[in-house]
């Protein structure tokens, strides 16, 4: 009998392409999903540490197995992710619940860690003994990366087997009652150099490192061939994708990843680009031309400093590609960018707003730029005087949409180390309300300039409001992934190519008016990575969802546009 798979997902856009990797490996292999954790022999945690709430939502779920594995001591249960690769096995003293963790950067031993898991209980049992009372310690196992991957100065990165993982990954790696998969993450590069002191991804993801462009076309062409048509590119300084080919090193026949070189930033162009280099812009020149099936391309999450005209030009002169760029600026206080170690200044984050709309922002076209931002309030130290200083940088950005944040210190930042966490909650809660009704001003404001424009919009499904509805009665016909994403501790549906590497936007859209004869409210977006609602019949809604189409707009809020479908030849 196939053994059932409950996977959580929490936290970031990183964390679900890693489950649908690890998804579609195991399923491979004969796992079957569930979205039922009670029926699942194996439970899976998919981990975030990058926001306190996430993380007492995962000590939550494993406290709440713990009577059920005393019922049922042949379960199962694994943190993967950012929480398992920072604790280490103090998690698993902490929580004797846990039988195997896993690091980000060594997913793909999952399969043979459950597999001793499995058949080390089932052995147990068959012979008559209770695993509830003392499983070896060869069945409760922990890979991680720990600091090995910073040892190694070399630009190769040698033998890297989690390559394998996304080079061995299903075209429709959810479950197949979902119907055909439009919208894919594609992984560009893993790991971070840049070490902001509130983060703990460069401790727990490892060091940049930069997969081979002939890995990441032939795996966009075989999601284009499955049906996709929009990828979104990952990582976490996307836009310092570079790889040079007169280094790259071959291991058991195939093309190692590279560790990322540093440079000093502020260049207009890539210093290192050449004949033998692919560029970030040279990638998105390449996906563009040799994948002409996807119909959009899009990329998350850029660092300002380092965002050359080079990859604005190609973005400008190629059609497909996305104009939506996820910028973080984390503050606009130059001083708490330095405590932060950002590395930029806000007058050189402004330049680079100036200079992205300067390139890209054509509403006269019909092709205008939108740029979202991200925030962090009560960062140590943090004035009244920083705090304005931040909102004068939220309104002069004119952000699509931000996310904002109140600081909590992060086990294992030099933040947490070395700098008190000396602003009140109180105070946090405060500045963090401020921002976000700035922003959802601001984001008001940016949405009314699409009222009166046709648009072309790639229809996603159902609307937020319309699955709401259809389940309430019983009716909804979204199939069920098998997998389940929680961000910030609410559960919410995956939705492919938007919003930031470390956090989802799920608000609510409005209702568009109703309109006789007309059955369900169905939801897309445009390329700017605005959300669009619509009212469609309910018989041509199979037809429609993973298309594109042309929605005139009607009415605008600061969560979504409103529109109807254009007719061809209305």
């Amino acid at each position: 009998m196939p053994r059932e798979v409950y996977l959580e997902t929490f936290g970031c856009q990183m964390n679900e392409l890693d489950s649908e990797l690890v998804g579609g490996q195991l399923r491979a292999l004969g796992y079957r999903f569930t979205q039922n954790r009670d029926q699942a022999d194996i439970v899976l945690y998919n981990t975030c540490s990058v926001r306190e709430h996430a993380e007492q939502k995962v000590w939550s779920r494993l406290g709440e197995l713990v009577e059920r594995k005393k019922a049922e001591p042949s379960l199962v249960v694994g943190v993967l992710g950012c929480l398992a690769e920072r604790d280490g096995t103090d998690l698993m003293r902490r929580m004797p619940v846990v039988d195997v963790m896993v690091g980000p950067g060594e997913l793909d031993k999952l399969p043979a860690l459950l597999d001793n898991a499995v058949k080390t209980r089932e052995s147990m049992l068959a012979e008559g003994v209770d695993p509830g009372r003392g499983v070896p310690k060869s069945a409760r196992l922990a890979a991680l990366q720990g600091n090995t991957s910073r040892r190694s100065a070399t630009l190769a990165a040698a033998a890297d087997t989690l390559e394998l993982l996304d080079l061995s990954r299903a075209v429709s790696p959810l479950d197949d009652t979902q119907g055909p998969q439009r919208s894919a993450y594609v992984r560009v590069t893993r790991g971070c150099n840049k070490f902001c002191t509130y983060c703990v991804v460069p401790f727990t993801r490892g060091a940049e490192v930069h997969r081979p462009p002939e890995h990441i076309i032939d795996e966009c062409k075989k999601l284009a061939d499955s049906g996709v048509i929009e990828i979104t590119l990952l990582g976490q300084t996307v836009n310092h994708y570079r790889f040079e080919h007169g280094a790259a090193v071959t291991v058991n026949g195939f093309v190692q990843p590279q560790k990322g070189r540093s440079y000093s930033g502020g260049h207009r162009r890539d210093p290192f680009a050449g004949a033998n280099v692919t560029t970030f812009a040279d990638l998105l020149r390449r996906i563009h031309d040799e994948v002409p099936s996807i119909l959009r391309l899009r990329f998350v999450t850029s660092y300002p400093r380092d965002f050359g005209d080079d990859v604005l030009e190609v973005i400008r002169d190629h059609p497909r590609i996305c104009r939506y760029l996820h910028v973080p600026a984390q503050s606009g206080s130059n001083r708490m960018l330095a405590a932060m170690n950002r590395g930029y200044t806000v007058e050189e984050y402004t330049e680079f707003l100036d200079r992205a709309r300067a390139h890209l922002h054509e509403p006269h076209k019909g092709r205008p730029c939108e740029i979202s931002g991200d925030f962090i309030v009560g960062f140590p130290g943090e004035t009244d005087e920083d705090f304005e200083a931040t909102k004068a940088l939220v309104r002069r950005a004119r952000y699509k949409n931000a996310f904002i944040f109140k600081y909590s210190p992060r086990p294992g930042t030099v933040a947490f180390e070395k700098l008190p966490d000396d602003i009140p909650d109180a105070v946090k809660r405060r500045r963090n309300n401020e921002l976000l009704a700035l922003q959802g001003e601001i984001s008001a404001e940016q949405a009314r300039a699409y009222v009166g424009l046709e648009m072309p919009i790639l229809v996603e499904g159902h609307s937020v409001r319309e699955r709401k509805k259809q389940a309430a009665a019983g009716a909804c016909g979204d199939a069920p992934r098998g997998i389940s994403l929680t961000v910030n501790g609410a559960s919410v549906e995956p939705a492919h190519g938007h919003g930031s590497a470390c956090a989802i936007d799920d608000e609510p859209e409005p209702a568009p008016p109703q309109v006789p004869g007309v059955d369900v409210q169905l939801s897309g977006r445009t390329d700017t990575d605005m959300i669009v609602v619509f009212n469609a019949p309910a018989r041509d809604v199979g037809a429609m969802v993973g298309t594109t189409m042309r929605v005139r707009i009607l009415s605008a809020t600061a969560l979504a546009l409103v529109g109807e479908a254009v007719v061809p030849n209305q």
